[in-house]
């Protein structure tokens, strides 16, 4: 079991939780540092690298990333990768694990599968509260309150390769909504959700669980802000999955939160690109001609095929192509392949 994270604090409550029971289960913390933060991270099953130690790494991505970026994460994914994960899990350093959270991941979830054409408010599929998720376009929230997303019935077997699990009482949640609305919220338990060809719910990389088919879809952009490489590398994630002819997937929430401190003002200006763009940017995902398969050539070809969209779109400069080069490039040389 392998989950990465990247950090600028020392150990927090969350993460010696977290090392510890890797610990009893042979498990990894991989942790990412950054210039600013901690020379150590003196934890249990926990391998801590600083700048230094990374940009020696072997990867082509060593050498690229921009510090002081959320997206140093992207080094931590290879090196759970080269240890032959058959999957990983991401999180942050400011989450704590609930007991369900040590539940063995398995790609084949009994879920609700929610089909059709759009957008599809997952979080109302595990609250009545009038809540959404980091990314959801804000032109569409109020209509995604009318109905409640999923009902329990008619579950089936449905393969998810990505799976976004909640988080209770401090859950991923836009500026708008810290600035406007009242926390905590916490979510009631229920059967997995997944989403079909078409439809689109943004997913973040607070508490998220990849299998090995998709492990090319976990870069993270490093051209935008913290607050958006995340939710737009979900956009090209869910794209890319549809491909694969696999799901996105929610699970009940399997950690809490104790946000570390922020800025809900600077937050917003960080998210403000988003607030524009995901809903454009997803119509032009969706408009892409991609290749079907799983295989890394198809997958990768794929995954370059949407930055450069985004890309000549104006969303992303085109510094970003060289990272996802460089990121398809490792993974050739690990040879992750589906």
């Amino acid at each position: 079991m392998h989950v990465v994270i990247t950090s600028i604090f020392p150990p927090t409550q969350g993460m010696r939780q977290l090392a510890e029971g890797l610990a009893h289960r042979g498990g990894t913390l991989w942790v990412m540092g950054d210039r600013k933060g901690p020379a150590h991270y003196d934890l249990p099953a926990t391998r801590f690298l600083d700048i230094s130690a990374q940009r020696r790494l072997r990867f082509q991505m060593a050498g690229k990333l921009p510090e002081g970026h959320y997206a140093r994460k992207n080094l931590g994914y290879l090196l759970a990768m080269e240890q032959g994960a058959d999957f990983l899990l991401e999180t942050d350093d400011d989450n704590l694990p609930l007991p369900n959270y040590w539940r063995k991941p398995a790609p084949w979830l009994n879920a609700r599968i929610i089909a059709g054409q759009g957008w599809c408010n997952v979080y109302r599929a595990f609250s009545d509260a009038e809540i959404w998720p980091r990314g959801y376009p804000l032109d569409l929230v109020v209509c995604s309150f009318a109905a409640k997303v999923g009902q329990e019935d008619g579950l089936q077997a449905v393969e998810c390769l990505v799976q976004q699990g909640l988080a209770d009482e401090n859950p991923d949640v836009d500026a708008i909504y810290r600035l406007t609305r009242k926390l905590p919220v916490s979510f009631s338990a229920g059967a997995p959700v997944a989403l079909a060809n078409g439809c689109w719910c943004p997913f973040n990389s607070q508490n998220t669980t990849w299998f090995k088919p998709a492990f090319p879809l976990l870069y993270l952009p490093s051209h935008c802000s913290f607050r958006m490489t995340d939710i737009w590398r979900s956009f090209v994630a869910q794209r890319c999955l549809w491909a694969m002819e696999s799901h996105l997937g929610f699970i009940e929430a399997t950690m809490r939160q104790e946000r570390n401190p922020h800025d809900p003002l600077r937050d917003f200006e960080q998210e403000i690109d988003g607030y524009r763009h995901n809903r454009a940017m997803t119509e032009k995902l969706a408009a892409l001609d991609l290749r079907s398969g799983r295989d890394l050539a198809c997958v990768g070809d794929n995954l370059l095929a949407c930055y450069e969209t985004l890309a000549s779109s104006g969303y992303l400069p085109a510094a970003e192509l060289d990272l996802v080069a460089a990121w398809v490039a490792d993974l050739r040389q690990l040879a992750v392949d589906g």
